[in-house]
């Protein structure tokens, strides 16, 4: 909205009992209202379409086939690239793929010119040329690649023959010819340790589970994921560096799909120091959220050494922005989403490195760590859910040092998840009760970020994701607590 792009709304799942088009269409045009759309924006075209057959229609009334009339809706609607097919070849690339046997493959629009196979002159921002070679191009047709031998500008391709190839970078085929302004890359902001699951249950699910198929993998991600960092200097382990929480666990969510099984320690951001001075990374924070929720979220983040640079209503939305440090907003979208009732919008870009903003107040929780293995029970649940929030349900298989729950005291604490009820010739009072367990909350890989402690690993398999102790014996805890106080 705010580039000034005037949207095409398409309507799905017309075909469906339950379906109101219209109903719809104006709810479309209420939320482009409170976005703050221009008049221009409000009067958007509609396209109503049963994806799932692969039949649109300009008018409901419409009989239709396939996707043509939402296809020449684009093409009418959508201006088309300007460019000069005749003037002096210029590409950058935008992203990154890889292909097994080509290698590093560089996927960008074509700003100018006209372009084949051969040789090329990669200039970097500040104006360095090399030479480079183009051996293969391809096109995209739907989500397939299709190789071609010529492309023009306003063409989005993908090109191999340039193993070095970077994000920002400019394609010319003449060295003095300027390069595209630079696209600048966000730098790491948090770090983490990826390591081979040791855990009781280790190998249960996983296909690749040892530290050089895990590097391998790395290895192969550090091709594509330009803001990754990854230091392999380490025996043990592999340090991870990301641009924040959610660029971590889509790296971690792809592994696991693939077959991965890895543990992982608590993300910490990255500071420096520069002139004796310790810095830290900010970021800024744009929230759309109703207005009533606007005094909560000031608060909130007010504590965590956010500063609010703007503040403007939009319709009935409020949008705020905030510049905090990254360690204000570590573990916080849950919560964001609990205090909008989940209709608060958060998005988050890295600023810069500043100083370090002192400590931050969080709200802290203790952990609740099995203090034996087995099948967890609803009786002995239905006792621990007083403590706090249990991550588990009745039957699931656990371990010693496995975290199953937190505490709201702050404190960790150990527990048995496996007792059952004691069986006696006497009948109580409450024999016959019924055991009531609220839902527990299912652990996913952001949420494990949020919740995880220091002294803890967050397991991630193909099919499970569980929080544990990094000491798993409460007796090797207590020591270690006792040596790090002493």
């Amino acid at each position: 909205m705010e580039l000034g792009l005037k949207p095409i709304v398409v309507i799905n799942k017309i075909d469906k009992p339950a379906a109101h088009p219209e109903i719809a269409q104006e709810q479309v045009f209420e939320l482009f209202l409170d976005l703050g759309a221009t008049d221009e924006q409000l009067d958007f075209t509609v396209v109503y379409a049963i994806g799932r057959e692969g039949i649109a229609k300009k008018s409901l009334d419409d009989e239709s086939k396939d996707l043509t009339p939402l296809l020449d809706t684009i093409l009418e609607k959508v201006p088309a690239a300007i460019s000069n097919p005749e003037a002096p070849f210029r590409m950058q690339p935008f992203s990154l793929g890889y292909d097994n046997f080509l290698g590093r493959l560089a996927i960008g629009r074509i700003y100018e010119g006209t372009i084949r196979s051969g040789e090329v002159f990669v200039k970097k921002p500040d104006g360095e040329a090399k030479k480079g070679k183009i051996i293969k191009m391809f096109n995209f047709e739907g989500i397939a690649r299709k190789e071609i031998t010529e492309a023009v500008g306003g063409d989005t391709v993908m090109i191999a023959g340039i193993p070095d190839i970077d994000i920002g970078e400019t394609i010319c085929t003449n060295p003095d010819q300027e390069p595209l302004p630079a696209i600048k890359i966000d730098e790491p902001t948090i770090t983490l340790n990826f390591l081979v699951n040791d855990s009781p249950f280790a190998g249960r699910e996983g296909k690749f589970v040892t530290s050089k198929q895990i590097k391998e993998r790395l290895e192969k991600e550090l091709e594509v994921n330009v803001g990754l960092k990854v230091d392999f200097s380490s025996g043990d382990f592999y340090k991870v560096s990301g641009r924040g929480e959610l660029h971590i666990a889509i790296l971690l969510e792809n592994m696991r799909r693939e077959g991965y099984e890895l543990q992982v320690s608590q993300p910490q951001v990255i500071i420096k120091e520069e002139n004796g001075k310790k810095l830290e990374p900010y970021e800024e924070v744009t929230i759309d959220i109703p207005e009533q929720y606007s005094g909560t979220i000031i608060e909130t983040l007010g504590k965590r050494k956010g500063q609010m640079t703007e503040m403007k209503p939009e319709g009935t939305q409020v949008r705020m922005v905030f510049e905090i440090p990254t360690r204000g907003i570590l573990g916080y979208r849950n919560q964001f989403m609990i205090e909008t009732r989940g209709e608060g919008i958060f998005a988050s870009r890295f600023l810069e490195f500043r100083p370090h903003a002192g400590a931050i107040s969080k709200h802290a929780t203790g952990s609740m760590a099995s203090m034996v293995a087995g099948k967890a029970l609803a009786f002995s649940l239905a006792n621990l859910q007083d403590r706090g929030v249990l991550y588990i349900g009745a039957n699931t298989e656990v371990y010693e040092g496995m975290v199953i729950g937190n505490t709201a005291k702050g404190n960790d604490m150990a527990v048995n998840p496996i007792k059952g009820k004691n069986l006696t010739n006497m009948r109580s009072s409450g024999a016959d009760a019924a055991i009531h367990l609220v839902p527990h909350m299912e652990l996913t890989i952001e949420r494990g970020f949020e919740i995880m402690a220091d002294d803890e690993y967050l397991e991630v398999t193909p099919h499970s994701v569980r929080l544990r102790k990094q000491l798993l014996k409460e007796t090797e805890r207590i020591q270690a607590g006792r040596k790090k106080t002493s």
